[in-house]
């Protein structure tokens, strides 16, 4: 399906890049909301949640996976070394990386913040066939991957 943006049939609500914008601002407000009450803003949410899978990722790759720029990043790991959620070290490979990774503190914090983003995850997609909700990611994820080759 081709879009055509000067039409005047085109309406927002064919285009979706407009609910992917709209879905993320829903959830960013959503979780902030509970989050905030455990001392947590996005930012730091999406560090500590990079750290999730993989104990210890350079400030680069944990840019890339909380899609936040890298200077950025680099500010909100700054913050939590000094709040003593995460620590970091030099990359056992390769001395020119340093690695952040969890402290004792930052891995209970994510905990109790996962706690709080699954409640939302479950209440978003409550009723929603879970095979339709890996549908959804796989197609999310196919475009990720063209969007990336632009």
């Amino acid at each position: 399906m081709k879009l055509i943006i000067d039409d005047p049939k085109h309406l927002k609500a064919d285009w979706p890049f407009y609910w992917i914008s709209q879905i993320n601002a829903a959830y960013a407000d959503a979780l902030d909301r509970r989050i905030r009450l455990i001392g947590l803003d996005i930012p730091r949410w999406r560090a500590l949640v990079s750290l999730y899978e993989d104990q210890h990722l350079s400030v680069s790759e944990i840019a890339d996976y909380s899609a936040q720029k890298l200077n950025t990043t680099t500010k909100v790991i700054q913050r939590m070394i000094k709040d003593e959620l995460v620590a970091t070290r030099v990359r056992p490979t390769d001395g020119r990386v340093t690695e952040v990774c969890l402290t004792d503190k930052g891995d209970r914090l994510r905990k109790v913040a996962l706690v709080e983003a699954r409640a939302i995850y479950d209440q978003a997609f409550a009723g929603i066939d879970p095979a339709r909700v890996r549908e959804m990611n796989k197609l999310m994820s196919e475009l990720l991957e063209t969007l990336k080759k632009l």
